[in-house]
């Protein structure tokens, strides 16, 4: 996709429509906020995501990028490294480069979480 131009704006959630990124699956669905695409973000990749139950991403790690998940409804499972933890309403979780980590919703009605990403992509210069 084509970056967005960069400028402020003021944007409700219930504009960005839903989007299934790669290796998400069964409902696990994002809607991306602020983005190089949709924002012309250079920075800042923020995203809020609802799995609905079963839903998940493929287990993965980032290279150079950071992030943090903030739980804001709903539970699931999160591996980290190799061990599970159970994550809900209100955990901040943050992921330096280079951990292995997944989340999947193991509870009975859609996790929802917000995901910010720094910085955008993953490539090494």
């Amino acid at each position: 996709m084509e970056k967005a131009k960069r400028e402020w704006f003021i944007r409700n959630i219930a504009e960005v429509p839903w989007r299934q990124f790669p290796n998400h699956f069964g409902g696990a669905l994002s809607k991306p906020l602020v983005m190089p695409e949709t924002a012309g973000s250079l920075h800042i990749d923020y995203r809020i995501s609802a799995y609905q139950p079963m839903a998940h991403v493929t287990k993965h790690s980032h290279k150079i990028q950071e992030q943090i998940y903030h739980v804001l409804e709903g539970e699931g499972m999160m591996e980290i490294d190799g061990k599970d933890y159970v994550v809900r309403r209100h955990d901040v979780i943050f992921l330096p480069p280079g951990i292995e980590h997944s989340i999947a919703n193991s509870g009975l009605k859609d996790l929802v979480f917000l995901v910010i990403t720094t910085p955008v992509t993953d490539v090494v210069d």
